[in-house]
């Protein structure tokens, strides 16, 4: 089992599924409602667990319930917290999560924006196979992935709307969300966006696109790898199962075509069930529809 240090965010998510995202002030009533462990580093190590790596989290929590149920549903999901950090007189992260009928989400989050931020301590933890950052928590993802380069090891960047030159510079990898890419680049066309990249990182670089699948560059032109078409009910933490296993992939020594491949099979399988971390798929399932992807 290869070993990947995730650092970054944990939250709690309260889903509510309903037919349509409220517009008005007034009162509504859920069709179905689910209380999960969420945030998208805690979710990534909780799809390698599931995917049967062996994950260690960095992450910054409070000492309060909504910490205490985070710190618990992630011993339960196998996730090594050997480096979770709780600070006293501080508050957890959560967040409320709207779902409609086509499976599209709506959230409000609530982040400590007072929660210390050295990340020293991440220099002395022990080598993993490949490292994965969030960009929620600059200093931790610049330790983490210069951590990765002292072990010659992947350092993959899961590149949303925060990313920053820096932490782009001490990549090896950086996997962009299609918002993340656009606001990061200011382009909007997809293949000059990554283009753009490429002229500043020697980093790998591709861009995920939801349903349509993953993007990247091969010899100065756009490549293309898509997600299987399936009836999706629930998209809330398919992106971070898509960087758990993205990493995971590329830990066991597989090359990057076969690591998306991958990731989109375990993200897509995601999409297929209601309630966060309740549809995290495993390995076997994963594998059956990778056969079937192929």
């Amino acid at each position: 089992m290869k070993k990947v240090l995730i650092t970054g965010v944990s939250v709690i998510d309260f889903i509510f599924q309903i037919d349509a995202i409220p517009k008005n002030f007034e009162k509504y009533r859920a069709n179905n409602a689910s209380i999960s462990g969420g945030g998208v580093a805690a979710n990534a190590a909780v799809a390698i667990a599931k995917l049967n790596g062996k994950p260690s989290l960095v992450s910054r929590i409070g000492k309060d319930e909504i910490g205490l149920m985070i710190e618990n549903g992630l011993i339960k999901e196998n996730v090594n917290l050997d480096n979770l950090i709780i600070f006293d007189d501080h508050k957890s992260s959560f967040s409320s999560v709207y779902i409609n009928k086509n499976g599209d989400r709506q959230v409000m989050n609530y982040r400590d924006h007072t929660l210390p931020v050295d990340a020293s301590m991440i220099a002395n933890i022990k080598e993993h196979d490949a490292y994965l950052v969030d960009s929620r928590w600059k200093e931790g993802a610049l330790q983490t992935l210069k951590l990765a380069k002292k072990n010659c090891a992947p350092g993959i960047v899961d590149a949303e709307e925060t990313v920053t030159q820096e932490i782009i510079n001490e990549a090896s990898h950086i996997a962009f969300s299609m918002n993340g890419l656009k606001v990061f680049t200011k382009i909007e066309n997809k293949f000059e966006a990554l283009k753009s990249i490429k002229n500043i990182s020697s980093a790998w670089v591709c861009v995920t696109d939801g349903e349509n699948g993953v993007y990247y560059l091969k010899d100065n032109k756009l490549e293309h790898i898509p997600a299987k078409k399936i009836t999706v009910k629930d998209t809330l933490g398919a992106g971070d199962v898509w960087h758990g296993a993205f990493a995971l992939s590329l830990a066991e020594g597989n090359d990057e075509v076969n690591a998306i491949k991958f990731a989109n099979s375990a993200a897509t399988l995601k999409c297929k069930f209601f309630g966060g971390r309740d549809g995290f798929p495993n390995r076997q399932q994963v594998d059956q529809f990778l056969m079937e992807y192929k």
